[in-house]
């Protein structure tokens, strides 16, 4: 029997926004606190937003090369759980953070991952990786083909480019663990859009029934 296919909602910052998420299935709702990016949000908003989370869906906030006493103030003022890196830090930056209590998840680019040394590689892959277009948040797809020659082992994300109406062909070809969109669900960039957020879970959730 499938594990159900893992669809994380990234980048939201309204009430409205996070409960569409969380009442089309969502499995995790993500918080960007990386700076420069449109979709930035302050802790004590997401704070306010987590309250509406259920506990069985996750909340993740999102770094990017910030100092790790940062990382830690900001996830704990802003109460998510998890903590994805999406920059370039180091693996001694997930101890850290498991230690502190903290689940993670390691997002990198396709070129940073087809960059990694084996060895670097495999540590990674002991954990959650996200693998992103060579610029997050762009809604720009990369080429899935070697992916599909040799997808990572454990488990992992598939990001970058994806929306509602590409979802389900690439779940049903390349058979990721996960699924992550930001730019694919909104109406203007930094911007969800609540049907397009419902119409990204319902479609991938049918790729995953097919599938299964």
């Amino acid at each position: 029997m499938n594990h159900q296919l893992y669809v994380k909602i990234c980048g939201l910052s309204t009430p409205a926004t996070v409960e569409a998420a969380v009442a089309a299935g969502a499995n995790a709702v993500g918080f960007v606190f990386a700076p420069g990016s449109p979709r930035t949000v302050d802790p004590e908003l997401v704070k306010t937003l987590v309250a509406r989370v259920p506990g069985n869906v996750e909340t993740v906030g999102v770094f990017r090369n910030q100092p790790l006493d940062q990382v830690i103030d900001i996830a704990k003022r802003a109460g998510v759980g998890t903590v994805q890196l999406h920059g370039d830090e180091p693996y001694s930056d997930v101890k850290a953070l498991h230690e502190q209590g903290f689940a993670t998840l390691r997002a990198l680019s396709i070129d940073a991952y087809r960059a990694l040394a084996p060895a670097e590689r495999e540590l990674w892959e002991t954990g959650r990786i996200l693998l992103d277009a060579v610029e997050p948040g762009a809604g720009v797809t990369f080429d899935v083909s070697e992916l599909l020659a040799a997808p990572p082992a454990g488990t992992w994300i598939l990001a970058g480019g994806l929306n509602p109406g590409n979802v389900a062909h690439l779940v049903q070809t390349l058979h990721p663990a996960g699924v992550d969109v930001s730019s694919g669900v909104e109406s203007s960039r930094g911007t969800k859009d609540s049907g397009l957020i419902e119409a990204f879970i319902a479609a991938a959730r049918s790729a995953e029934a097919t599938a299964g």
